[in-house]
């Protein structure tokens, strides 16, 4: 007891001095780290890491995130815990992972201490729900009548695509698929057994545990995630193995390719409507300073490597890390800076919405908000225009107010298109799910 009581108030003690000894730079400090050329300032590096933490808190009745000029918010649903990402069925059904990280199991040293307790402070600390909830919205009135549980008893769930009467959902240690029939609100795993597909990377740390992933057009290839182990292989690069990449699963085979590597934390996927290409946003590295790294849009081909841990946006080198890279690997540089610690995870391109006449053609962008910038950074979704099928241009606030006064009431999470071509957005913090469409 003396011992538990004797950590906690050195931890306290430590989260004040990180706290009290921040740093807040000038506004001409504040390089540009946005869009096709940003600015990227040098490395800083501190003993004492910047933390910002917005404080969870909760959405007062009634009270709702701002929306652009033209554009109108509403509640969705708000029966929900946790929920990360969101997927849409043909028959419009919405689908909610509700989900967390499991558990370590492993024995916690000072610096993994002081990251849960942040955590918690930025309401990421509760136990994961495990579940898929189903939303129905009867009469399209932009609230879901109907939640209920759809799959329980998963193990950290995200990514879901549905393929045929297959839906395959990314737990964070594996790739499980379940037979589905349209319309149905649950699922009976004891009438049709559920079938692991193929492992993927958990193991005790399983620093980013978000598995997304995404059906191919064909319908015969999954893309999926797979996020660091560490900030930037401080780990052990042993621990990294097949992970910090994008994998390509053949679904016959039950084989998986290295895609891409080198992304730090990938997580929203997206074909673009156009080109076909692959499309994804990367959380890049902590603790360089507030203007870097910046997180990241990108296309992405077979064989792209992205330069983590050893250098970051092209050859820009990152001084912390001593091993070599590997002489055969040529990084190359993402396609459009989303600004420093934003913590871009949603994407989806407004092809299919009923945005395109009031805001154009582009990618709506959730950015679940910094913790190590002063000031903050993120807590809003953004849409980056598109020209000629690249992004041209700024982005675009589209739903802000997140955060007011040090608290934050909402987190913006994963993104979709309804089936009336409105935008939904999973607020983890907020346990809701929002609704936005052109007024």
């Amino acid at each position: 007891m003396i011992i538990n009581m004797t950590k906690k108030i050195v931890l306290c003690l430590l989260i004040s001095a990180l706290l009290a000894c921040q740093f807040i730079p000038k506004s001409s400090e504040q390089l540009q780290s946005v869009g096709l050329h940003p600015t990227l300032p040098e490395p800083s590096l501190s003993m004492i890491p910047t933390v910002n933490i917005a404080k969870a808190s909760e959405w007062p009745d009634g009270l709702m995130p701002s929306v652009k000029a033209g554009l109108t918010v509403n509640l969705y649903s708000k029966a929900l815990v946790h929920p990360r990402w969101l997927y849409v069925l043909p028959n419009g059904d919405v689908l909610v992972a509700q989900s967390n990280k499991q558990p370590s199991q492993k024995t916690k040293g000072l610096k993994a201490l002081v990251t849960e307790f942040v955590m918690k402070i930025a309401g990421a600390g509760r136990d994961s729900p495990d579940k898929i909830t189903l939303l129905r919205d009867h009469d399209h009135d932009g609230i879901a009548e109907l939640s209920t549980d759809f799959l329980s008893d998963l193990h950290s769930p995200f990514g879901m695509a549905l393929i045929g009467n297959d839906l395959y959902v990314a737990n964070t240690n594996a790739i499980v698929r379940f037979h589905y029939e349209a319309g149905q609100t649950s699922i009976n795993t004891e009438q049709h057994l559920p079938e692991k597909v193929i492992d993927l990377p958990e193991g005790e740390l399983n620093h980013h545990w978000t598995k997304n992933l995404m059906a191919s057009p064909d319908g015969s290839k999954l893309y999926v995630t797979v996020g660091s182990n560490s900030n930037i292989g401080e780990n052990g690069l042993a621990n990294e193995f097949d992970r910090a990449a994008i994998w390509e699963v053949d679904l016959q085979t039950k084989q998986k390719n290295i895609f891409a590597s080198g992304l730090r934390n990938p997580n929203g996927l997206a074909w673009h409507p156009n080109t076909g290409k692959l499309w994804t946003v990367v959380n890049e590295r902590d603790e360089l300073g507030n203007d870097l790294v910046p997180d990241y849009l990108t296309s992405v081909h077979e064989g792209d490597f992205f330069g983590w841990p050893y250098v970051y946006y092209g050859d820009q080198k990152d001084p912390r890390v001593k091993e070599m890279m590997p002489s055969g690997l040529r990084p190359r540089s993402p396609d459009y800076a989303l600004g420093a610690h934003v913590a871009a995870l949603g994407l989806v391109f407004s092809n299919q919405s009923a945005f395109n006449k009031n805001i154009g053609l582009g990618a709506f962008i959730s950015e679940h908000g910094s913790w190590n910038r002063k000031p903050r950074s993120g807590y809003k979704v953004v849409f980056v225009p598109f020209k000629n099928n690249q992004p041209d241009g700024m982005p675009i606030d589209v739903v802000t107010d997140f955060v007011v006064n040090d608290e934050a009431r909402g987190r913006p999470v994963g993104l979709a298109i309804d089936q009336d071509g409105n935008l939904l957005i999973a607020d983890d913090v907020g346990n809701r799910v929002w609704r936005v469409r052109p007024k």
